[in-house]
């Protein structure tokens, strides 16, 4: 069967999400220093090479193109021999990664067999998509049977009100809009996962905030 068509609104955002990480991903390529959202969310630590306390050695390339919010391998637990996949923005190949195969697609509809990966690792990514519960969904489905999930993403209050989220989120770089912690753990629950924990870092803006989030499929 065709995918569902999105409706406008989600087309046009899912397009302003393409461009907007295609310039920063050219610049970058470009040899320049780039940002996704208050600058001064880079210098205090919230987002892209400050977040991280092990960047050294890493290419340049690779440090200067970060816009995380975290460092999700730090919590996956990773073992020899297990299937990762990293629901990414770009810059791998750049990054000079071995050992692995690139695949172009949506989070939304990953194009892997069910049940192929151990690992699902992500970082500030998910937040970007206009369908979440179509990304845990796909993520359940291409887990195998004790599969994990070790994910970075910016989670809002549950307080906000939705145009709080989308506003706040945008000044964030979240241009869908940040999830809140009960979204996010429900949407996990629905898709199937167990073991779930969301555990906040920092604040990144008012209401938001930087968050490690595990779950595992039974």
């Amino acid at each position: 069967m065709p995918p569902t068509r999105l409706p406008a609104d989600r087309e046009q955002t899912r397009a302003a999400v393409a461009a907007r990480y295609a310039g920063l991903a050219r610049a970058a390529q470009e040899g320049e220093q780039i940002i996704d959202c208050d600058p001064g969310a880079f210098t205090e630590g919230g987002f892209g090479p400050a977040g991280y306390q092990d960047a050294g050695g890493l290419p340049d390339g690779a440090v200067r193109a970060s816009l995380g919010c975290g460092n999700p391998v730090a919590v996956a637990d990773l073992h020899p021999g297990e299937t990762v996949l990293d629901l990414a923005r770009a810059h791998a190949r750049q990054a000079g990664a071995g050992n692995v195969e690139f695949l172009r697609g949506q989070i939304e509809a990953i194009p892997l067999p069910d049940r192929s990966v151990d690992v699902i690792i992500s970082n500030c990514v998910i937040n970007l998509s206009t369908d979440r519960p179509a990304v845990f969904a796909e993520a359940f489905r291409v887990l195998r049977s004790g599969g994990r999930l070790g994910i970075s993403d910016i989670l809002a209050e549950d307080h906000l009100t939705p145009a709080q989220q989308i506003e706040r989120g945008r000044e964030v770089g979240c241009i869908a809009g940040a999830p809140s912690f009960t979204e996010y753990h429900d949407g996990l629950v629905r898709a199937g996962f167990a073991g779930i924990t969301i555990t906040p870092t920092r604040q990144v803006a008012d209401g938001l905030h930087a968050a490690i989030i595990r779950a595992a499929r039974p």
